[in-house]
C-alpha cells in the first residue's frame, strides 16, 4: 500500500468549511498540501496555506484537529491519503491563488463534491456538530 502524506488547515465560519478546488477539477478539497524535505508541520502547512489562498497562519494559534485516512482521489486503488488536520487563526483576506481556481464554504449536504478523504473529515465534524 502507498501512502500519500498531506497536511490539510481546517477553517469552519458560521457552520460552514473552507474548501478549494483546483484547477482542472471537479471536487473539492481543504487547502494544504504535501511537506517538503525537513519541514515540520506548521511549516509545510503554513507555506501551502499561503501560496493557495495569500493568508498567513498564526502559529501559536494552530491546533491539532487529527488524522484522517482514505483511499487517495484520482490515484489507484490501494494507494491511501493520511490527513494531518489543523485549526489555526490567520492574517489577510483569503483569495484563490496558484493552482486554485475556487475557494467556497461548504455545508455537511455538499459532502458527495469533496475527496473521500474529506467527507470521513466532514463526518467527523459533523457527528461534533462543528459544521451544518
Amino acid at each position: 500500500m502507498k501512502l500519500i502524506d498531506k497536511l490539510a488547515w481546517i477553517e469552519i465560519q458560521d457552520g460552514k468549511i473552507l474548501s478549494t478546488r483546483s484547477k482542472g477539477r471537479t471536487k473539492y478539497y481543504f487547502p494544504g498540501g504535501k511537506r517538503e524535505l525537513g519541514e515540520s508541520d506548521f511549516e509545510a502547512l503554513s507555506r501551502e496555506i499561503n501560496e493557495e489562498l495569500s493568508i498567513s497562519l498564526i502559529e501559536d494559534s494552530t491546533q491539532f484537529l487529527g488524522v484522517f485516512q482514505a483511499q487517495a482521489d484520482s490515484h489507484p486503488d490501494g494507494v491511501q491519503v493520511q490527513m494531518t488536520c489543523y485549526t489555526g487563526s490567520f492574517t489577510g483576506t483569503i483569495t484563490a491563488a496558484s493552482e486554485i481556481e475556487e475557494v467556497v464554504w461548504l455545508t455537511y449536504q455538499d459532502r458527495e463534491a469533496v475527496s473521500p478523504v474529506d467527507q470521513i473529515i466532514f463526518d467527523w465534524l459533523k457527528e461534533r456538530k462543528l459544521i451544518q
